[in-house]
């Protein structure tokens, strides 16, 4: 029997090093590109700030008509365990999934897909990102000793470039509802066979009307079924003023995802945040002390959009039969993860808070 072959090298963006050919990383420290082998450095590109991070127009999008220069001709799958969506560059036709390590192998034919306009570079090294996720396992209640100590091990990191998309709109909304005051009457009622008056609180309402606008920018949606939306969600805030042209180099040495989201797809969750932040708007604009809303009518107009690629460090953690999963902000160094709970401990804490308890209840009955 042959024996099983090992499994095919991560796939990442990779730049040849102009002084000895071996492959350049993106250094987050230095904002540049490194060789490893030869210590040779090479600055990242610079583009046009104001052209190439442009919005682009997301009925032109929906129609199919965007300019050529937008899309790309991918090869892309669908990663069997966790749905991320795998992007195969050059001769490359097998690789592992950057999310879950499953092999996944490229399907037949290309996929035409919307271009990155934009790209967060790595702010923090990959050292860093390890250190901020051992301090958030060392901060959770009833972790097992054992994870924390299995993650200070030491294993590697990915870095992955993970796709959103962003939104901008401007809206118009009319509203009907009413307007609650708050006023006290004083009232006499029977409480112990004896009359007593008290201030009892009521709510006269009016009818209300009127119109609210507001122009979102930038709204974030992640493009990626790869990651639970509740961690990735959580990394926020994200400081999108950084945001850099896009070009290949910045991923040099990591690996980027395609998305899985499509565009209208996002574009619904886009809408409703827009829908609760225009719900909260028209609470403002009743005024009063309370408010009823029975209507809102909104107009969406000047819808663009952005494809833009966002940096975390990700690791995954094999304790005890099961997997667990941490991302890390690549420019925050915010955590978020899965994580074990320690019967020991919360066995232990329950019997703590019992005799705690039983104490305080002993004092008390010996000082009546």
């Amino acid at each position: 029997m042959s024996a099983t072959p090992p499994p095919a090298p991560k796939e990442t963006t990779r730049f040849p090093c102009a002084q000895c050919g071996a492959d350049y990383r993106f250094a987050p420290n230095e904002g540049k590109l490194i060789c490893d082998h030869c210590g040779h450095e090479e600055a990242t590109e610079q583009g046009d700030r104001q052209t190439a991070i442009a919005e682009l127009d997301f009925k032109a999008a929906l129609a199919k008509q965007l300019p050529a220069a937008e899309m790309v001709e991918a090869r892309t799958t669908s990663c069997p365990n966790c749905a991320a969506h795998v992007v195969f560059e050059g001769d490359i036709h097998a690789t592992e999934c950057p999310f879950c390590a499953t092999p996944v192998v490229v399907d037949t034919g290309t996929h035409r897909l919307i271009k990155p306009r934009a790209v967060l570079p790595f702010q923090i090294a990959e050292k860093i990102a390890h250190q901020a996720m051992n301090d958030w396992l060392g901060k959770l209640w009833f972790a097992p000793n054992g994870l924390q100590e299995y993650a200070k091990k030491g294993r590697k990191m990915d870095g992955v470039y993970v796709p959103y998309w962003t939104y901008d709109a401007d809206t118009k909304s009319s509203y009907m509802g009413e307007r609650g005051t708050i006023y006290y009457v004083t009232e006499t009622v029977m409480v112990d066979g004896k009359r007593e008056q008290r201030q009892v609180q009521k709510i006269r309402w009016s009818p209300a009307s009127g119109r609210v606008k507001r122009w979102f920018d930038d709204i974030l949606v992640l493009g990626s079924k790869a990651l639970p939306k509740k961690y990735t969600d959580n990394l926020q805030p994200w400081d999108l003023s950084a945001l850099e042209p896009y070009t290949p180099e910045f991923l040099a040495g990591f690996q980027a995802e395609g998305y899985s989201i499509e565009l209208e797809q996002g574009y619904d969750e886009a809408r409703d945040h827009m829908d609760r932040v225009i719900r909260r708007d028209v609470a403002f604009d009743i005024g009063g002390d309370r408010q009823r809303i029975h209507n809102i009518s909104t107009s969406v107009s000047d819808v663009t959009f952005k494809h833009i690629l966002l940096p975390v460090w990700m690791a995954a953690y094999k304790y005890r039969g099961t997997s667990y999963r941490f991302v890390v902000n690549g420019q925050t160094g915010r955590v978020q993860g899965e994580r074990p709970y320690s019967k020991w401990k919360i066995a232990f804490a329950v019997l703590l808070a019992a005799i705690a308890a039983g104490v305080i209840g002993y004092i008390i009955a010996q000082n009546q």
